[in-house]
Order: structure tokens, then sequence, then C-alpha cells
């Protein structure tokens, strides 16, 4: 069952399941008893398991009835779609949509901060970003680019432009967003879909235009929400390469371009 316990190695196998489809929302669980005959475990252990499984938020207990799946799609908060996109992997048609889904919030959050710092009388010297930026270059450029270290140093520059907007919401849901991409290693790597180097290049070019006088023009504008755009969907396309759902256009385009 792997490293950790077999109370959470069992637990998630049985997520994994309802995230599948495997259980369908609405019916019940298996039971103790044949919980603890599956893995060969005591029954105490496995009444913990599916205690836990109450706790992520799969299943609702019912005195005398058992354990029912809940509708975790529709009904989970953050931490349930969390726990349900990592357990989405051996299923890569799913957890590429749920990944496009991960990605059109922190696009919305990520465009949103950028051009709202942009365009806002900034109480903040931009120059403070220059840290983290000059940190991303030198992992970037390395001989072998932690691709872990640059996304956390990228959501450390939004939640620091987030901090100064004072949109404190967005910050907590990119935060949210940034935990469920970091613990899955398939989702780090699409972020950098093409080049390291571009996205120290694109901070690079905002500093530059939040440093000027006149600020960038509407067509400059238009043009970067575009390329963030494009950039986006290649992201998307190369995690579906990485779990194996081939075949979307998205996919074909990182073919055609690469």
């Amino acid at each position: 069952m792997g490293d950790r316990t077999v109370v959470a190695d069992v637990a998630d196998e049985l997520a994994r399941r309802v995230a599948s489809g495997e259980y369908e929302p609405g019916g019940l669980m298996p039971s103790v008893r044949q919980v603890a005959d599956e893995f060969d475990l005591n029954r105490a252990t496995a009444q913990l398991i599916l205690g836990r499984l109450e706790s992520y938020g799969f299943v609702d207990a019912f005195r005398g009835k058992g354990f029912v799946i809940r509708d975790v799609r529709a009904e989970g908060g953050v931490d349930v779609y969390r726990r349900l996109f990592r357990l989405s992997m051996p299923n890569p048609e799913i957890a590429a949509e749920m990944f496009a889904n991960i990605l059109d919030e922190e696009r919305g959050i990520a465009l949103e901060a950028l051009l709202a710092y942009t365009g806002s009388e900034r109480a903040l010297d931009p120059g403070i970003f220059k840290d983290a930026i000059d940190e991303l270059e030198s992992v970037a450029r390395g001989a072998d680019p932690d691709p872990h270290r640059m996304l956390s140093i990228e959501l450390g520059l939004l939640r620091g432009l987030l901090t100064v907007l004072g949109h404190t919401v967005q910050r907590a849901v990119l935060n949210s967003i940034g935990e469920m991409v970091l613990e899955v290693p398939e989702a780090v790597e699409a972020f950098f879909a093409v080049s390291p180097d571009l996205h120290v290049l694109v901070w690079r070019a905002l500093v530059a235009v939040w440093e000027s006088d006149g600020g960038p023009s509407q067509a400059q504008l238009a043009l970067f929400e575009d390329l963030f755009g494009m950039y986006h969907r290649k992201v998307v396309a190369r995690f579906e390469e990485l779990v194996g759902a081939v075949g979307s256009e998205a996919a074909d385009e990182v073919a055609a371009t690469a």
C-alpha cells in the first residue's frame, strides 16, 4: 500500500474509486466488514478508514444505514477538489478536465492581478519583486531547473501582488490552487510547457512596464491577454500529454509547435 499508514493508503484507494465513478453518488460504500475482508484488516481499522473518508468529505455517515457516497464533484469544497485532482491521475481524461478547470481559475486570478496592478496607483515599489525574479532566473537557467521551485516562486510573486491590491479572497483561492498543483508532479511540469526562460522574460517585462512613466497601451494589454491565453492552452496540452490524455486539439497544437 505504499510508505504511509494502512489507514491513509486504503482510504485513498476507496476515495479514488469514488473519484473515478466506480462508486456512484448516492450509493453505499462497502461496509466495515467488506472493507476489512477486502484489504485483510481488522474491523476497528476498517472503521477508522471509513471515518477518514467521512472527514475527507467523500461520504456521509447514517446510523443504521452505513456510509453514503456524496456527489463530491457537485458538493465538494476546495479540499475535496484538491484530493479529487490528486486521485484522478490514473484516469487521464478526468485528470485533464480537472486540470483545465484549475488552470482557468488560476489564469483568471493571475490576469486580473497583473492588469489591476499595472493600471493602479501602486503604493509599492515594483523593485521589491526583483529579488524573487532574480531567484526565478537563477533556477530557470541552472543545469537542471526545478519546476516545483519555479512554480513556488511565481505563486509567491502573484501572492504579493494580490496582497498589495487587497484582494484577500483571490489570494486565498490562489493559495488553494497552488496546493492542488504543487502536489501533482505532472501539473507542475506542465506549467513550464514552453520554456522556463519565458517565465523570467515575462516578469522582467512586467517590472519594466511598472517602472515606466507611461505604462502599457491598450493594444499592448490586449496582446498580453492573447499571449496569456495561448500559453495556458499549451500548458493544458502538455498536461494531457504527460498523463496520457493525448488526442485533443490542445495536444495537437503542442505537437505542431514543438
